[in-house]
């Protein structure tokens, strides 16, 4: 791993408006690149939101299909790589996809696996784990509810990968136009974020960048409008180093779209890898195989 400076944006996907959504994640990217970024992470579904009805009708080919092409086109331009959620969809099924595109194109996607609450009824789980090499790092890419399992980012750091993306549309907490539930909306979901995600950067010796999406996205007919299914989503990225340390967060007073610039420091890896007790060195796989039924 050599150092790179990365982006997390969280930012609001609105439900069925992927034109005006590419357009923001053309603005956050131009605020990166002049922030000195070389790799921006998105939120998971940003482009065409999270759960929407119309979410089979909205669907689009990766990499064929328009979005995907003009997040080629905006990498290309600014000389970034972009890791950004949609929905895909491949021989009318749908999947949740984090597409990554980079100057010189499309890269690769990574599919989530587990699908959570409702999003069984629009989406069905990948199949693929597999991290990706970008030059100074190798990234692999965990979807929201699959950082709930330890074995997907143990099954990437065994594979090599140095840095997880995380992207988010985590609805963890409902809140009011009242500041003070907004706020505990914000502190809610961080807490959740810093309960588990240290730990995933720890055991595997590996960065771990977080975001959320941020704010609400619409609301869903079927559902009440306080319902815990609405695409509601408190915001908010975190970076965390190998050590498992927080290495920067972004504000927690408000739900509203921000952006995180850290730089992630080849240092640190080695540090967490050169320790007596690095777990992938250590592992007894041979005992492990009730995992795998």
């Amino acid at each position: 791993m050599q150092k790179q400076r990365v982006a997390a944006v969280s930012m609001n996907g609105l439900l069925g408006q992927a034109d005006r959504n590419v357009r923001r994640i053309e603005e956050w990217s131009v605020q990166a690149k002049e922030a000195g970024a070389e790799f921006v992470l998105f939120p998971e579904l940003v482009v065409h939101g999270h759960c929407d009805p119309n979410t089979w009708y909205n669907a689009e080919l990766v990499p064929e299909g328009p979005s995907t092409q003009r997040l080629c086109h905006l990498a290309a331009r600014l000389g970034l790589f972009l890791c950004v959620g949609l929905s895909e969809k491949e021989r009318d099924i749908v999947y949740n996809t984090q597409v990554l595109v980079g100057p010189q194109g499309f890269l690769g996607s990574q599919r989530k696996i587990h699908l959570s609450r409702d999003e069984v009824i629009y989406y069905e789980g990948g199949s693929e784990i597999r991290p990706f090499d970008i030059g100074k790092c190798r990234v692999g890419i965990v979807i929201c509810y699959d950082n709930s399992f330890p074995e997907v980012a143990r099954i990437l750091a065994l594979q090599g990968a140095d840095v997880l993306m995380m992207p988010h549309a985590a609805r963890l907490k409902m809140w009011t136009d009242d500041p003070e539930s907004e706020r505990a909306a914000v502190a809610h979901t961080r807490k959740f974020f810093l309960g588990m995600y240290p730990m995933r950067a720890y055991e595997n010796a590996c960065y771990a960048v977080i975001c959320d999406q941020a704010g609400r996205a619409g609301y869903v007919d079927v559902y009440p409008k306080d319902s815990p299914n609405q695409p509601h989503h408190a915001g908010g990225c975190v970076v965390i180093d190998p050590l498992g340390e927080v290495a920067a967060e972004s504000q927690r007073e408000r739900i509203q779209e921000d952006m995180l610039v850290v730089d992630l420091l080849p240092e640190k890896l080695w540090e967490a890898r050169s320790k007596p007790n690095y777990t992938l060195r250590q592992r007894r796989p041979e005992l492990f195989k009730l995992l795998s039924s």
